[in-house]
């Protein structure tokens, strides 16, 4: 139960497929009643006219039959309902009627019931007017003062102003450059008529200067057209630049009152003179409104409905309170029902009517009673059996399982353009950078057998982003159909990864579903752009191999177009949102250098380095090529980037606790006030109205500090991930590892797509590292014994993952040999899937886990000169497990 979520009172729904607008609805007391209880009167544009009495037992219980008084069909639509003191004689309240070539004025009285069919309600004609134009909209006031009636203005789709007496016609006068109709009503205080023209301008006119002008005519407007004649004269005039929807006038008191006028954008509030007493930005597009007087001295509260089914209360231009509704709302009113006062009353364009409150009550939801019946085991049984006959019959299709790709019923192939876009793509990106580029994919689906209606998905890392992701496509047999996107780097920091995945699921004709996918990898200039080549950097890694140099000229054509020819052993390489990365050719060794400020940001460099190499090599059929990494490993500067990420997520769990602590506070504040508030005798707030508005900018700050973290926290754990990558490729390259062993290193170290509070990388990486270490990597048969202790729950800091990463790497570094194959007969044991043989103990001996560990390993071939520093006296795993 959300607090901010109108709590439903009454609803119900108007007619069948009629439609209604913002003059429709009217709350008052029309039949009169002594208990001066409001009703609803709805009027359509089918020409119904309804009125309702909403009572229920409990807040939410459905309509009654008994709440509808009345309800009748009129010849004509229903342009727009008002109450008041119609009728000459009496000052009781009638019901006006605003038809598009009529004005009718009713009588709305009850008559006891004696029988179990409970009151009867009429509707009975007073009097009516013929009206000589099309009607637009009216208001209604005491016009020149009068006091004891009401008399009624009409505003017609021509620009005339119709005044009606009661049940006579006084007087019609045009409004002097008239083009469409606006929003028209009466400021009783200054006696005047104020409307917005189509110039969007807000117009006054003074009820004395329209009841002693010409009278109206055909022949008046030529005149005026002409530039000649009487010209009727505005009060005053305020450009507002916008077309108005709504326009309505609220008095503090008999000597202050304000102009309200709702654009589609802002909110205005005039002085009488139509000086601006302040204006309000509105963040999305407004529907309808309704100003009312506020319990504050001096200020008046608004409800704004929106488009968002968002109603928004402002006292002056401060957002006090926001309610989500259930319906878009085109007229809002506020209404006295029963003993519950201030109920919001919301009318939408397809007739959902609601009766709503903005209390905190809560919503408890309580589990229907089961009713006990006796098993019938023999039912079940019999239904067990026919679900495994089903089963059975499933699994003897001869076409569950296609055995080779020729068989294949969907054949999925993607094209990466090899140059970027002319034009980019890109849509909202937050990369801070003149030109972001884009690239464009194209994915080619093919049915072999049978016509298939294939699901089409494309999958990418953020922030890499597409500018469309799903497709539905209809395949004919052997006809080539092809979906067409677009690339590009959304977030602004580097991505981790560059390749990306289709997915096309679809249904054999057997109704067998079968997912078919096929990997891509972008261009690197999609997330960089050549540069100058730096000398100076902070973070160096050096890259061996087994063959003569090849020149960058030849490995990266794409950057090298305007490289010189003194240059051809460096390239400069700047990421769009990352840091620039300088690549180092040794024009006498077989060595490349990778030098930058941020470690993390080689990742993408490095890993293009490697398989550009690698695809260089091979096509020159050179089977022995290797590179390799000699060292040292950059601990220091991965854990940095772990604490980092470490620090950002205790941040969001304590921003998410002072968040949840301050949300507790505010809702026992409300809980004050609304009993301060329906208590029956009026007691001091005692400074609560303050409290609960302190609290309501701490509860804005937070979750604004909270959004920021968890932007950050994104950031950080992307860097995370390509400092892991990079971290696995140096192992790999370091200790020459296979495909099988690099992937246990990934499955290890990038176990999560994306971070949240309740599973981390942190915890996750630690059960695996543990994992590895009593198993694959550990050192005896007592290590195979010890049972995994983490649970995987946010640790109090990360020095017990950084002496496991470095136990790990110590192993790697003195034989340890990652493998799927299990060696059962050494061990005895069972291992998991996936698990490496256990390796023997070796002659040297391991360093403490305590030592620093920014400890830097070279390759274990150099190691056996070297001489142990210490011996720990316990096992060397058990000591690092000690937080």
């Amino acid at each position: 139960m959300s607090l901010f979520k109108a709590r439903d009172w009454w609803s119900t729904v108007v007619g069948n497929k009629e439609e209604f607008d913002q003059g429709c609805l009217c709350v008052a007391n029309i039949d009169n009643s002594s208990g001066g209880q409001d009703k609803i009167i709805v009027g359509s544009y089918m020409g119904f006219l309804r009125i309702y009495h909403p009572h229920p037992a409990k807040p939410g219980d459905p309509m009654q039959v008994e709440e509808l008084l009345l309800e009748t069909q009129l010849r004509e639509p229903i342009l727009q309902v008002e109450v008041g003191k119609f009728v000459s004689g009496t000052e009781l309240l009638h019901l006006a009627v605003l038809h598009c070539k009529k004005l009718c004025v009713y009588a709305v009285s009850g008559i006891l019931g004696n029988t179990e069919h409970g009151n009867q309600y009429q509707l009975k004609l007073m009097y009516e007017h013929n009206l000589q134009r099309t009607a637009c909209n009216m208001t209604y006031g005491p016009f020149g003062g009068i006091k004891g009636r009401d008399l009624i203005c009409i505003q017609s789709v021509d620009g005339m102003l119709m005044v009606f007496e009661q049940e006579s016609y006084s007087f019609g006068r045009f409004l002097p450059g008239f083009l469409l109709p606006g929003p028209l009503t009466y400021s009783s205080r200054t006696d005047s008529f104020i409307t917005v023209s189509s110039c969007r301008q807000v117009e006054s006119y003074k009820y004395q200067v329209l009841a002693f002008a010409t009278d109206a005519s055909r022949e008046e407007m030529e005149q005026q057209k002409l530039g000649s004649g009487r010209k009727l004269a505005v009060d005053w005039v305020l450009n507002i630049g916008e077309q108005a929807l709504d326009i309505c006038v609220v008095s503090f008191n008999h000597t202050v009152s304000s102009v309200f006028v709702l654009g589609e954008r802002n909110f205005f509030c005039l002085k009488d003179n139509g000086q601006i007493r302040f204006m309000k930005k509105l963040d999305s597009s407004s529907s309808c409104f309704l100003p009312y007087c506020s319990v504050s001295e001096g200020t008046i509260n608004t409800l704004i409905g929106n488009h968002n089914s968002m109603l928004h209360v402002y006292q002056d231009v401060t957002l006090k309170w926001a309610t989500q509704l259930s319906l878009i709302p085109v007229a809002v009113r506020v209404g006295n029902f029963q003993d519950l006062k201030g109920v919001i009353v919301a009318l939408s364009d397809s007739g959902c009517l609601q009766c709503s409150y903005l209390g905190t009550d809560p919503s408890l939801f309580q589990a229907p009673k089961v009713e006990a019946r006796a098993i019938n085991y023999e039912e079940y049984d019999a239904e067990m059996n026919k679900l495994q006959k089903i089963i059975k019959d499933a699994t003897k299709t001869k076409d569950v399982l296609l055995r080779s790709e020729k068989n294949e019923a969907l054949a999925l192939s993607v094209e990466v353009l090899p140059v970027l876009d002319s034009v980019s793509q890109a849509v909202d990106s937050e990369v801070r950078a003149e030109v972001i580029p884009s690239v464009t994919v194209k994915i080619t689906l093919e049915s072999r057998l049978t016509p298939l209606k294939t699901k089409l998905t494309v999958c990418v890392q953020p922030p890499l982003a597409l500018t469309q992701d799903k497709f539905i496509l209809e395949l004919d047999t052997a006809i080539r159909k092809t979906a067409v996107l677009s690339a590009f780097l959304k977030g602004n920091c580097p991505p981790a990864d560059l390749e990306g995945t289709a997915l096309a699921s679809y249904s054999t004709p057997t109704g067998i579903p079968r997912v078919t996918q096929c990997k891509f990898r972008f261009p690197l200039k999609l997330v960089c752009f050549p540069t100058q080549p730096s000398k100076a950097a902070s973070q160096k890694l050096t890259i061996d191999t087994n063959k003569p140099p090849v020149s960058l000229i030849t490995l990266f054509p794409d950057f090298a177009g305007s490289t010189d020819e003194d240059q051809l052993n460096a390239l400069g390489f700047q990421l769009l949102s990352g840091s620039k990365i300088t690549l180092l050719a040794s024009k006498t060794s077989q060595r490349y250098r990778l030098q930058s400020d941020q470690f993390e940001d080689i990742w993408l460099i490095a890993k293009e380095l490697v398989l550009r190499l690698e695809g260089h090599f091979r096509k020159q059929n050179c089977k022995d090529f290797s590179c390799t990494f000699s060292g040292p490993i950059p601990l220091q500067e991965y854990f940095e980037i772990i604490d980092h990420h470490f620090e950002l997520r205790l941040n969001a769990a304590k921003y998410e606790q002072l968040l949840s602590e301050r949300a507790i506070q505010f809702r026992a504040i409300q809980r004050r006030l609304l009993a301060r508030f329906k208590d029956k005798t009026p007691a001091p707030l005692q400074h609560l109205d303050t409290l609960l508005e302190g609290t309501y900018r701490q509860v804005i700050a937070l979750a604004d500090a909270a959004e920021e973290n968890q932007a950050n926290m994104f950031q950080a754990f992307t860097k995370l991930k390509s400092a892991t990558q990079l971290v696995i490729l140096l192992i790999s390259l370091w200790q020459k590892l296979s495909a099988d062993q690099v992937a246990i290193l990934e499955a290890t170290f990038l176990p999560l797509t994306q971070d949240t509070q309740e599973l981390g990388w942190e915890e996750s990486v630690d059960a695996s590292v543990s994992h590895l270490l009593k198993t694959c990597l550990s050192k005896s048969s007592k290590e195979h014994a010890l049972t995994l202790a983490n649970q995987l729950t946010i640790p109090r800091d990360t020095n017990r993952l950084k002496k496991h990463i470095t136990l790990l790497y110590d192993r790697l570094a003195k034989g340890g040999c990652m493998s799927l194959n299990t060696d059962t007969d050494s061990q005895q044991l069972t291992m998991l899937p996936g698990s490496c043989t256990t390796i023997a103990e070796s002659d040297l001996e391991e360093r403490p886990a305590s030592q620093d560990t920014t400890t830097m390993f070279t390759n274990h071939k150099h190691l056996t000169k070297q001489k142990a520093e210490a011996d720990l006296p316990q096992d060397e795993l058990q000591e690092a497990e000690k937080p």
